[in-house]
Parts: structure tokens; sequence; C-alpha cells
């Protein structure tokens, strides 16, 4: 039954793998050859480690740049709010604009008609959070993991 039929496909296949060994070869050889090829490549181009940074004192920050500052969030949830207003007005004396918004949808067309002192965020839940930029915003390329 099953393991006479087992023996004679065994049987067959190395039968066919014997009289094209060339194509076997290549079944065994391509592979090992394109592994070789992404590790050489990973090799010219190595992740760059970053050293540690010595705690400096920075100064103040200078709050003229956040006048006028808008910050749009979104989904108003009582959390959102709390901190979005710890964050206004708990560590800047001016404070900033915060504004809320219903949707991401809402936040994003609301950032096309503001200044370019606009960031938005959006509370996936509560602890955790997406910041979107303006489109002016250039990003840095120190944080930029290579190719």
């Amino acid at each position: 039954g099953v393991w006479r039929q087992t023996k004679a496909l065994l049987f067959k296949n190395c039968l066919i793998k014997c009289r094209t060994k060339k194509s076997s070869v290549q079944e065994v050889l391509f592979p090992l050859f394109f592994l070789f090829w992404l590790i050489l490549m990973s090799m010219m181009h190595p992740h760059r480690k970053y050293d540690e940074v010595a705690n400096t004192n920075l100064g103040t920050l200078d709050t003229n740049m956040l006048v006028n500052f808008v910050i749009g969030y979104t989904p108003p949830t009582r959390m959102a709010r709390e901190i979005m207003k710890k964050v206004a007005f708990d560590n800047f004396e001016d404070g900033l604009i915060t504004e809320e918004y219903l949707s991401e949808e809402e936040l994003q067309e609301a950032s096309a008609f503001k200044p370019p002192k606009f960031v938005g965020v959006v509370f996936n839940d509560a602890m955790s959070y997406q910041l979107r930029f303006p489109d002016s915003i250039a990003m840095s390329s120190v944080y930029m993991e290579s190719r």
C-alpha cells in the first residue's frame, strides 16, 4: 500500500536527480551563491552604532520658538486630555495651544490649513501614540538605519 508507493516515489526521484546532475547541482549552488551575496552586501554596509552621549546641561528652553505652536490630538478621550493638559501647562509657563479633533482625518485636514508650527498627536491607547508632522519638516538622518 502506502509504504510501497512511497518507496517507489523516492526511487523515481533519485533516478531523476541522478539523470539530471546539472540541474541538481544548480538547485544546491544557487541558494548558496545568493546567501554568500547577501552576507557580502551586509558586510559592505554595516549598521552604524552610535556611542552614548554624556549628560550635559542644554540650558533653558527658548520659549520664543513655542509662540503660536499648535498641538492637535485625537481621539479626544479623558486620558488624552489629561496628557495634553500636562504637556501644555505643567511644562511650559505660557502654555501651548492644544486642539482636539474627533478623527485622524480631521487632524490631517487641520494640519494642512494651520501654520507650519503644527504637530499632530494620534493616541493609539493610553500608553502609545504617533506624531504627525507637516511635510515641510525635514527628518533627521542621525537615526536612519543602513540600507
